[in-house]
């Protein structure tokens, strides 16, 4: 994939643009320029592989479960609301 007009970044832009670039909310190009720079700037690279490892991590240990017998009451409680939607009035 060939990007268009990508203008380098420096490592203020590039920390500043960490999460974006992380959660993939920039545009191609600006993700380009970044992905560029990381290649080059070993520190920010580093920056970067810490960010993810972390935010990998609080994922993980951050992640709730529903507990069953709330997930059977709900699913009972929509089932008898549609239930008393097609019932005739």
């Amino acid at each position: 994939m060939t990007m268009e007009n990508t203008t380098p970044v420096n490592c203020t832009e590039a920390v500043h643009e960490l999460y974006s670039y992380l959660d993939g909310e920039l545009t191609d190009s600006k993700r380009q320029a970044i992905k560029d720079h990381l290649q080059r700037c070993r520190p920010c690279d580093r920056a970067v592989q810490f960010e993810a490892e972390l935010l990998a991590i609080i994922g993980d240990r951050c992640a709730e479960t529903i507990p069953d017998d709330l997930t059977a009451r709900v699913k009972a409680a929509l089932e008898e609301a549609k239930a008393q939607e097609t019932e005739p009035s």
